[in-house]
């Protein structure tokens, strides 16, 4: 289920890609299937860990695809050299981040210039209602610290040097799966209002049905749950 839509970035086939609070690796995997070469970096081991693997079963599949590694890191402090990556993927991270400035302009060390940038992160509207509704679902430890307006992520990306080129909303089916949760509890996995529509979206994402993804498509300006900007890293930008 990918946050990005590969429209937005542009051709990545033999381009580095850094994969930036990867998680479970869902964008990493993507690219490393588009033929990028990808390194897939979270704070956390756990997120990580099982990722090797699946970039050896990615390679082994088709000579087509790229390559991946996996490396825990800070986003403060990344190992690698300046001007390094052409394309950055930094999705639903920077919500968790307390500083999140210098680590936009770590980001923008380690691109070329010229690079895009794809931040995606919880929209204000229906966050700020999650926020209202439950405690749990942001007290959490290593939970979201702040909500973003659309204005705040553009200068948070321009301060660091990125000249922003498109945006857009994503994920509107989501948007209810969160308020059920929020509703009836974060945890609460009982409930047959979140058994429901838990597997609807099972459902939708394993089989990719037309109808709901022209439904999603037509509510996500409204409705949708994540905010996605694009930038370019300007050219003379280190």
């Amino acid at each position: 289920m990918l946050t990005v839509r590969a429209s937005k970035i542009g051709e990545i086939r033999g381009k580095l890609v850094l994969d930036f609070g990867a998680g479970a690796g869902r964008h990493a995997f993507w690219a490393v299937t588009q033929g990028a070469n990808v390194a897939a970096v979270d704070i956390s081991f756990d997120e990580i860990e099982n990722a090797p693997d699946f970039f050896k079963v990615l390679a082994s599949d088709s000579p087509g695809n790229g390559i991946g590694f996996a490396v825990q890191a800070s986003g403060m402090a990344l190992p690698f050299r300046d001007g390094l990556f052409d394309i950055v993927i930094a999705s639903e991270v920077f919500e968790h981040i307390a500083d999140d400035t210098a680590v936009m302009c770590e980001i923008a060390r380690v691109m070329k210039p010229g690079g895009t940038i794809c931040v995606t992160v919880p929209r204000f509207l229906p966050e700020s209602i999650y926020w209202q509704i439950s405690s749990e679902y942001h007290n959490a430890p290593g939970g979201h610290i702040r909500i973003y307006r659309r204005s705040q992520v553009i200068n948070l990306a321009e301060k660091a040097g990125f000249g922003v080129f498109a945006a857009h909303h994503a994920h509107a089916l989501h948007t209810p799966y969160w308020l059920i949760r929020c509703l009836v509890g974060v945890d609460n996995t009982e409930s047959i209002f979140y058994r429901m529509y838990h597997r609807f979206l099972v459902w939708d994402i394993t089989k990719k049905p037309k109808l709901t993804a022209i439904l999603e498509r037509l509510l996500n300006p409204l409705g949708g749950k994540s905010l996605v900007i694009y930038a370019r890293k300007e050219a003379g930008d280190l």
